[in-house]
Parts: structure tokens; sequence; C-alpha cells
């Protein structure tokens, strides 16, 4: 009879940071921004670390890239979203303050290079490759983590205070429509998301630390307990099968800067791999 397989492993990867948000599997590295410390970071499978750029802003910021290859930077609180040129520079893509004024979160960009942006009176944008930006969903329960799917046809965000994650259809012209519920999580509060090759969902989870797998309408595969808050987390790797989890201790947002740097990037491999945006 053969002997039961055990379950994978948590390793622990890099340790020291704030809070490890945004992150993004590229160019054989783990890019992630580094909340309270103004950093946006990139970590090897190896643990090298090494500092990208510094932002000019506080909390929040998130990354994700142009087709082109130059890197977009949520600046939430300036209701900015920056563009990294080719020589370093960090030059204003598009102002999102005529839109909302009360803040913006996080980011993903698609096959087609539209991006979509979420933050203020739950509230989603689209940011076309040009910098013109427009609304295109509304009434979300504290938007966070988003992702698309590898046909560029669907959006999925997390609805933090809702519970759940929501769908829309993406048309051609990136406009977003036909919103229904993705799953609904009973009790989880989904933050940062990404979507694997078996049309499952990875979620992380602050309150309730840990990362959690579902399928569409709400069935657990998965769930990673954890000694404290998962942000965010990521499929990456060289065969996309690694799931990177960013952790931290939670002591709520008028703590989030006080210095402490509970966080971590996490990993463990992973049933299916990593497909879609981001």
């Amino acid at each position: 009879m053969p002997s039961k397989q055990s379950p994978p492993e948590v390793q622990t990867l890099l340790t020291g940071l704030g809070f490890g948000e945004s992150p993004r599997w590229r160019q054989d590295r783990l890019w992630f921004s580094n909340w309270g410390m103004q950093e946006i970071v990139a970590v090897d499978l190896a643990g090298k670390s090494e500092v990208i750029v510094r932002v000019p802003t506080t909390i929040p910021f998130c990354i994700d890239w142009l087709p082109d290859g130059r890197l977009l930077v949520v600046s939430g609180r300036e209701g900015l979203l920056r563009r990294r040129e080719p020589d370093g520079r960090l030059v204003t893509h598009a102002d999102l303050n005529r839109l909302s004024d009360q803040g913006w979160n996080e980011i993903v960009v698609d096959g087609r290079g539209n991006a979509y942006i979420n933050g203020g009176p739950g509230i989603i944008a689209l940011v076309t490759h040009g910098g013109s930006a427009r609304l295109v969903a509304d009434s979300i329960a504290f938007p966070n983590g988003m992702a698309v799917t590898p046909d560029n046809s669907t959006l999925i965000i997390a609805e933090s205070y809702g519970k759940r994650l929501t769908a829309f259809e993406i048309a051609a012209d990136g406009s977003l429509s036909n919103r229904r519920v993705w799953a609904d999580l009973d009790g989880g509060v989904p933050d940062g998301i990404c979507i694997d090759a078996d049309n499952a969902v990875w979620y992380g989870d602050v309150p309730n630390k840990r990362c959690v797998r579902v399928r569409e309408g709400g069935e657990v595969l998965q769930t990673i307990n954890l000694d404290r808050g998962c942000f965010a987390c990521m499929l990456g790797g060289p065969d996309k099968r690694t799931l990177f989890l960013m952790v931290a201790e939670w002591r709520g947002m008028a703590n989030m800067a006080d210095g402490s740097r509970t966080g971590r990037v996490l990993t463990i491999d992973a049933p299916a791999r990593g497909v879609g945006w981001p």
C-alpha cells in the first residue's frame, strides 16, 4: 500500500518587511510593494532581494506593468498613477483625482494593456495605455485585489467588506458589465487574489490569518493557516506553481508605518500553475 503523501510545507523566503503588497512574478523574481517603507522590492527564489525604486508616497501603493515593460505605480493618497521611464524617472501616467479624491488602492493590467484601478468610494477606473481614465464600476464593498482571466473576458475583484469575490465581463473597449457574485466566502475577508489553471482563485485573508483557494460558487479547495495576516498572494516560479504569500502582523491602520517590520514573504507548492493577470 503506498504511503500517504505529506502536504506541502510553508517556507520563509524573506523577512524584515513592513507590509508586502501587490506581489507580481516578473523576470524570474517576485516584485512587490513594501508598504511603510516606500519601496518596490524584487526577490529571487534564493531570497536575494533588491530595492528597485523608492516611491514618493505613503500607503497604499501598488504596481503592475504596461505591455512595453514600463512599471506603473498607484500612489493611492495622491490619486496618481505614475509610470517609471527607462531612465528611472517616475512621471504621471494618469491623474485619478477628477474621478475620486478619496484615495486609490489596487491595480491590474490585462492582456490588452488596459489598467484597472480601484479604491475611493467603492469604484473601479479604467486607464488606457495612453493615460485616459474613466469609471467602469461602482458600489463595491471595499474593493481590494483584482485579477483578469487569461482570455481577457472576466475581471474578478475581492470585496473585502462584502466577504465575496465578484466578477464582471470585460467588453472589447475595456468596459465592465454583467456583474455577478463569483464566490460567497462565508466569512472570508478577501484581500489580494490570483487565478490558477484549474479556474480557482487564491485569496489572502488578514483577519482570519490564512490564504484560501476557492472555485467559482464558493467551494473551498485548500486553506493555508498562518500565524499572521495574509495581505496578498501570487503564483510564480519557473513553472508558476509556487504560491507566494505576503504576510504581516496586523495592528490596525494607525500602526502600519510603526517600523515593526513583521512582514514576510512565504512560499508553498501549489496544485495548479498561475494564469491570467497579474
